[in-house]
């Protein structure tokens, strides 16, 4: 092949390129054009580095998607050696709040008892335990330092400043943000071993696969039994049914071994919660489709 012929086709493959991606954008278009919710995506196939954003700016409520953050910040003390999987952690009662999230809570509801770090992120990544959540930022020192430590990462479109327990204000629910992008790019250098040791990045990956919550939203657009490592999140509704925020960000594994991330938040919504999760649903069984087709 001559150089000639080598531009030709590297010409005519980043048309086709461009237009599948395209084609996809317009799906996804599509999909979010007509909802009550303002939407923002971003997705990246990592190792093809295909990439498509929509609203990917969007300044973007965490709810709690944030813990999978915190938990990047508990993870990297281990590999730092200020913490251990296997160290125990006394969990008081005050601690195990009964008006919020938390199966930690039904599982012991008096408390005063010690539980594994181990036991602890499992609750609260696998199971978005609020209370675990709450316990871990005390553990690293506050909401300071998984601030300081993410945007160590390169990530500047974080913002966290409340915890779970502060997040029962309403006004407080809109104070934790990303964006689909700067979640996307974490989670890009999360797989790649970019933020953490091999060993904890396998099992962080691994205790986000075993994800509990939000069966209905992103891994119900995706093929029975697909490996989906994700991180959910959701706001309350209030008495004009406006809820905050409903999120998913995870790392999808393909069929041929290749992966990609996707990023869905969506804002200020006044669907359903049913509906509401269709569309990540849907959004999710778009990518797909694309990324098994192209």
């Amino acid at each position: 092949m001559n150089r000639y012929t080598l531009i030709l086709f590297s010409f005519l493959s980043f048309q086709a390129f461009a237009q599948t991606t395209n084609e996809l954008r317009q799906q996804l278009n599509q999909i979010i054009s007509s909802k009550n919710a303002t939407v923002g995506v971003s997705i990246k196939g990592i190792e093809d580095k295909d990439t498509l954003s929509i609203n990917g700016n969007l300044k973007a409520p965490l709810m709690s998607v944030f813990k999978f953050h915190i938990a990047l910040t508990v993870l990297n003390k281990v590999d730092e050696g200020k913490l251990s999987l296997t160290q125990e952690i006394f969990i008081k009662k005050k601690d195990l709040h009964e008006d919020t999230w938390s199966p930690m809570e039904k599982d012991y509801p008096e408390g005063n008892m010690n539980l594994t770090l181990d036991k602890l992120l499992r609750y609260t990544v696998s199971h978005s335990d609020n209370n675990g959540c709450d316990i871990l930022i005390d553990l690293v020192g506050g909401t300071k330092e998984v601030q300081k430590f993410i945007n160590k990462q390169g990530i500047k479109d974080f913002v966290i400043k409340v915890n779970e327990e502060q997040m029962k204000n309403w006004k407080n629910l809109y104070v934790n943000t990303t964006t689909p992008l700067a979640a996307t790019a974490l989670l890009e250098k999360f797989y790649k071993g970019e933020i953490l040791k091999e060993s904890t990045t396998k099992y962080l990956y691994q205790i986000m696969v075993e994800t509990s919550r939000g069966l209905t939203w992103m891994k119900a657009g995706l093929p029975e039994n697909t490996e989906l490592a994700h991180r959910t999140g959701i706001s309350g509704t209030n008495d004009a049914n406006l809820r905050v925020a409903m999120n998913d960000i995870g790392i999808v594994k393909l069929p041929n071994g290749k992966h990609f991330i996707i990023s869905v938040f969506l804002k200020n919504i006044t669907e359903t919660q049913e509906d509401t999760e269709k569309i990540i649903a849907d959004i999710t069984r778009t990518t797909w489709n694309y990324f098994t087709k192209k």
